[in-house]
């Protein structure tokens, strides 16, 4: 305590010397400008007062045109500023459009691409079933179209050669036919040694003499494709007719239309091929329809 009691007497006495050392000096001071003062003449302190009015007027002046003119500048600064950030805004907002319109228009094509994609292969793949489908010689349940149908109503102008041929495909048909009455029923049999059934015996009769492939059974003659389905008042010599016996299928019978309200078949084991009248009361009960498959333009 004693020491820190020292220290600041110390302190305080060091304190009071550096005023009493500076109070004379600056007495001095005083007293040589005041001399000085008193020494300059009445002209001399006339151009002082004039050089420091100058001096003030110019001091007051640039002052109040500093700021106005960093006032302008910063303002300048600032729509300049503005400018460029509106620039750079505008230009980014234009391509952002630009390139939104572009992947629109990418979009557009790619879907268009792949819609005409998907066009031309369903085309190809139609143009290539409708190729098998003529190139198989295949039948089974198909229905002819509209232009098909069109077709077959239009009148056939013939030729007086393709006439005679025709003619001559038909009589060679029944020809075959009718030299097969008396033979005996053969299940499966396709020709005049063995024997033939319903539909073995029809098989035999037009085989050689269409361009159609004919089938083999009663049910996928019915459906065959190229054969024109024919009314009962309709019915020709040649055309084929159908019955339903045992239920199995469409049709499970065929027999060939000879005329004069007549067919002729083959009709189940121990009976022989003979002509059967349509009328009979049987027949007209399990009757079905009819089909012509040897016309002018099948015939080979």
């Amino acid at each position: 305590m004693r020491l820190l009691f020292t220290l600041f007497v110390l302190l305080f006495t060091q304190l009071f010397l550096n005023m009493a050392h500076a109070s004379p000096q600056t007495r001095v001071a005083a007293d040589q400008r005041k001399s000085h003062v008193n020494q300059v003449t009445p002209e001399e302190r006339r151009k002082r007062k004039t050089a420091a009015a100058k001096t003030s007027k110019k001091t007051k002046v640039a002052p109040v045109s500093e700021p106005k003119t960093q006032e302008k500048n910063s303002k300048k600064k600032v729509k300049s500023t503005e400018l460029v950030k509106r620039k750079t805004s505008s230009e980014k907002t234009v391509k952002t459009t630009r390139a939104e319109s572009k992947k629109e228009k990418t979009l557009k094509t790619t879907r268009a691409e792949a819609k005409a994609g998907k066009q031309t292969k369903t085309r190809s793949l139609a143009k290539n079933s409708s190729e098998k489908a003529s190139k198989k010689e295949a039948y089974g349940r198909h229905r002819k179209g509209k232009k098909l149908r069109e077709e077959d109503s239009k009148p056939i102008t013939l030729s007086a050669t393709h006439k005679k041929r025709y003619q001559h495909a038909q009589q060679t048909a029944m020809t075959k036919l009718m030299h097969q009455v008396g033979k005996p029923y053969r299940w499966g049999g396709t020709s005049p040694n063995t024997g033939f059934d319903c539909s073995g015996l029809v098989y035999y009769a037009y085989k050689d003499l269409i361009r159609i492939k004919m089938p083999r059974t009663a049910n996928e003659m019915y459906h065959l494709r190229d054969a024109a389905p024919v009314k009962r008042g309709e019915l020709e010599s040649g055309d084929l007719v159908f019955f339903r016996i045992n239920n199995r299928g469409a049709a499970d019978h065929v027999g060939v239309y000879v005329g004069n309200g007549k067919f002729i078949q083959s009709p189940r084991t121990g009976e022989d091929i003979k002509i059967t009248s349509l009328g009979d009361d049987y027949w007209q009960d399990h009757y079905v329809g009819a089909r012509r498959v040897m016309t002018p333009k099948t015939i080979r």
